[in-house]
C-alpha cells in the first residue's frame, strides 16, 4: 500500500466529494487538498463520502483493469473459464507472479476503500448533525460493511492481508499481516454484525443498490464459512431464511437482467449505468462478447474471456440455468450473410469443433450461411455479463456481487459439516430451479462434492469458482477440487500444466512486500 498512501493522504476523499455537483457548490479550495476533517459536517457530505467507497465495485475510479475484471482474470486459474488476452492466458497456464499488473491493481483498489471506509467510520463519530443522527449511523454502518466486504474480497484470493482499520496518516503508518487470515476474519465478522444491527432491510428510489442488513449478513455467513465457524454460519444462514422475506426468482435469469436491478434475492450488487454517468458502465460485454458477433448490429468487444466446450458440457441437458449462464445462439458476422441479405444465426453444439486459440469454436468461416447444420460453434460465451446489441461504453448491466443463492448454498454446507439441521434443503431449492432431481441418501463426503459442483455451476462467469474451490482443497490432499479442476483442464486439452502450491493463493504483491516491512509474503510464494 505505501506505493499510493500519499496520493491517498492527500486527496483520498476528493474524487467522493466529486460525485455530485452539488457537493463542490460550497467548495472555496481545490479539492486535491480537500481536508475531511473540515469538510465533512453533515449526514448530506458524508454521504457524498460512502459513495466513493461503494466505486470500486464499478468503473467508477476510471481503473481499466477493474476491481471485477481482475476477478475475472484470478478465475482463469482454475481452468474452466479461459481467455486469449494476456492476462487470462497466462493465468490458465499457472504463469504468475508477485509483480503482476492484475494483483497490484486488485490490491490497491481493495486497500484504497478500506482506506476511504475507515476515514468515514472515524469522520462519522466526530460529526454533529442532530437532525440527521440516524442518516449517519447509517452510513457509518454502510462504510463498516464496505471495510467487511473488501477485507472478504482480499482473504479470499490472498489468505493473510494485512489489516487496518485506521486512516492512513502518514507514510509511516503500515499495517501489520502478522495475525494472518483469522484477525482478518474477526474484523469482517465484527464490521458485518455492526453493519447488521444498523441498516435498513431495503431502500427504495435514489438509494436502491446501498447495502442492506441482509447482504451484512450474507456477507458475515460467507466470511465464517472461511474461519470455518460451521455453527455460526449455519444460524446466520437460518435467519437470512426464517426472517428475510427473501425467495429465489423462478426465473434464474432474473438474476442478471436488467429489469430486476436491486431486487429480490439480488442482496448486494455493483452499480453500472452508462446512462446515469459515462464513467459508472461495468466492461462485462468488452470481455466477453462473441468474437464474431456483428459489430453493425451495435455490440462491440474484444472477446477476451469465455468458458471450455467441456465445461459447457458438464451441466446436465435439462439444466433451465444454461440459458441464462450461455449465449447458446446469435447472429455470426463470421460467415457470409444469408439469401436473405441477413447475417445467419448460430447456435451451440457440441459437434463443433472447438480449441483453446483465439478463434478456436467459432463456426466455420466457410460455412453454407443458408444452412443451419452448418452453423454451429462451440465456445462456451456468457450470457450472464453481456448485453449483445449494446456498445460495451453504454452497458447498463449491474455486478452481482451476493445473492440469495449464496446463503442457500452456504446453508447446505454448514449443515453438512457440523452435522446438523436438513443439509439438502437449500440446495434442492436451487436444484428444483435448475429442473434438476432433488439429492438425497448422500454421505458427508458425497454432499461436500455436490455442494461444489453446485456452486461452481449455479455461479459460472460470477468469479467465484477459484476462490471456493481453494477454500476447499489443499495441494496434495484430500479433497483437492482446486487441483482436479487444474489437471482435468491440462489433460483435456493438453497444456502441460502441472499443479503446484502456488495455485493455491495469490501472491501478496512485492511493491507491498518491499515496500512495508511490517507484510510478510505467503509461505508458498517465499
Amino acid at each position: 500500500m505505501k506505493n499510493f498512501i500519499l496520493k491517498n493522504t492527500k486527496s483520498l476523499l476528493a474524487s467522493a466529494i466529486m460525485l455530485s455537483a452539488t457537493g463542490c457548490s460550497d467548495l472555496k479550495e481545490n479539492p486535491d487538498f480537500i481536508n475531511p476533517s473540515t469538510f465533512y459536517q453533515s449526514a448530506k457530505e458524508l454521504e457524498l463520502g460512502v459513495n466513493a467507497v461503494y466505486d470500486d465495485l464499478t468503473m467508477g475510479n476510471g481503473d481499466w483493469s477493474n476491481h471485477f475484471y481482475n476477478r475475472y482474470v484470478f478465475e482463469c486459474l482454475a481452468g474452466y473459464q479461459i481467455g486469449w488476452e494476456k492476462g487470462p492466458l497466462q493465468y490458465n497456464l499457472g504463469n504468475i507472479s508477485a509483480s503482476d499488473d492484475y494483483i497490484n491493481a486488485y490490491w490497491q483498489q481493495c486497500y484504497r476503500s478500506i482506506d476511504r471506509a475507515n476515514n468515514l467510520i472515524e469522520t462519522a463519530d466526530k460529526i454533529q448533525d442532530p437532525a440527521n443522527a440516524d442518516k449517519v449511523k447509517r452510513i457509518k454502518a454502510e462504510a463498516q460493511f464496505l471495510r467487511g466486504f473488501y477485507y472478504y474480497e482480499l482473504v479470499r484470493y490472498f489468505d493473510n492481508p494485512p489489516l487496518k482499520i485506521t486512516s492512513t496518516q502518514s507514510y509511516n503508518d503500515l499495517p501489520s499481516n502478522s495475525g494472518g487470515k483469522q484477525k482478518v476474519l474477526e474484523q469482517i465478522y465484527a464490521d458485518c454484525s455492526a453493519a447488521a444491527s444498523v441498516l435498513p432491510a431495503s431502500y427504495s428510489g435514489a438509494d436502491a443498490g446501498r447495502a442492506t442488513k441482509w447482504a451484512a449478513k450474507t456477507l458475515l455467513m460467507k466470511a465464517q464459512l472461511w474461519g470455518q465457524k460451521w455453527a455460526e454460519a449455519k444460524a446466520t444462514s437460518e435467519d437470512i431464511i426464517n426472517n428475510s422475506g427473501l425467495s429465489l426468482y423462478a426465473d434464474f435469469g432474473s438474476n442478471f437482467d436488467l429489469n430486476h436491478k436491486n431486487q429480490g434475492e439480488r442482496i448486494f450488487e455493483g452499480q453500472g449505468s452508462a446512462k446515469a454517468n459515462s464513467t459508472e458502465y461495468t466492461n462485462h460485454s468488452a470481455h466477453f462478447n462473441p468474437e464474431d458477433f456483428p459489430s453493425d448490429l451495435g455490440g462491440a468487444g474484444w472477446s477476451w474471456l469465455s468458458a471450455t466446450k467441456d465445461f459447457r458440457m458438464s451441466y446436465k441437458s435439462s439444466d433451465k440455468r444454461i440459458d441464462a449462464t450461455f449465449i447458446e445462439s446469435y447472429p455470426t458476422g463470421r460467415t457470409a450473410k444469408n439469401s436473405k441479405g441477413e447475417f445467419p444465426i448460430v447456435k451451440w453444439s457440441e459437434k463443433a469443433d472447438y480449441n483453446l486459440s483465439r478463434f478456436g469454436g467459432l463456426v466455420d468461416p466457410n460455412a453454407n450461411p443458408n444452412n443451419p447444420s452448418e452453423l454451429i460453434f462451440s465456445k462456451a460465451w456468457s450470457g450472464k455479463l453481456v448485453e449483445l446489441n449494446t456498445n460495451w461504453s453504454t452497458t447498463e448491466k449491474n455486478t452481482i456481487y451476493l445473492r440469495y443463492a449464496d446463503v442457500l448454498l452456504g446453508h447446505s454446507e454448514a449443515c453438512n459439516e457440523v452435522g446438523q439441521g436438513d443439509a439438502f434443503a437449500s440446495i434442492n431449492k436451487l436444484r428444483e430451479r435448475a429442473g434438476l432431481e432433488p439429492l438425497k441418501g448422500l454421505s458427508q463426503a458425497a454432499l461436500r462434492d455436490a455442494i461444489v459442483d453446485e456452486i461452481i455451476h449455479e455461479f459460472a462467469f460470477e468469479q467465484v469458482g477459484y476462490p471456493e474451490l481453494r477454500r476447499k482443497s489443499k495441494f496434495g490432499g484430500n479433497p483437492d477440487y482446486l487441483g482436479a479442476y487444474i489437471k482435468h483442464y491440462s489433460d483435456t486439452y493438453k497444456v502441460g500444466r502441472t499443479v503446484k502450491a502456488k495455485d493455491y493463493v495469490l501472491p501478496i504483491p512485492l511493491i507491498e512486500i518491499q515496500g512495508n516491512p511490517n507484510v510478510k509474503q505467503n509461505p508458498e510464494w517465499q
